[in-house]
């Protein structure tokens, strides 16, 4: 993995996530012919984290297709758990 991602992984352990998310997005437009998925999973890691859950499922079937070997894999299915757990409808009487 590239010394400027594990600052990236970094700053998503350490809760700076708007900062993360524009390293991420900078680094994925100056590599835009990589096939990585390690980014794409970051990313979607870091939109998890603050609660956009639609960014992180995209960029985590992104880091699926690029690699379906991927943690992308086990995290975009937690979310789709999680997500289908919320009964919204509860909320809602």
């Amino acid at each position: 993995m590239k010394e400027e991602l594990l600052i990236i992984k970094d700053l998503i352990k350490n809760g700076e996530l708007d900062s993360a998310i524009e390293q991420l997005l900078q680094y994925i437009k100056e590599n835009p012919s990589s096939n990585d998925d390690e980014p794409y999973y970051l990313l979607g890691n870091a939109y998890r984290k603050q609660g956009n859950w639609q960014l992180a499922l995209n960029n985590y079937l992104e880091a699926i297709e690029r690699n379906p070997e991927s943690p992308a894999f086990q995290a975009h299915k937690m979310v789709m758990d999680i997500l289908n757990f919320y009964n919204k409808d509860m909320y809602n009487q």
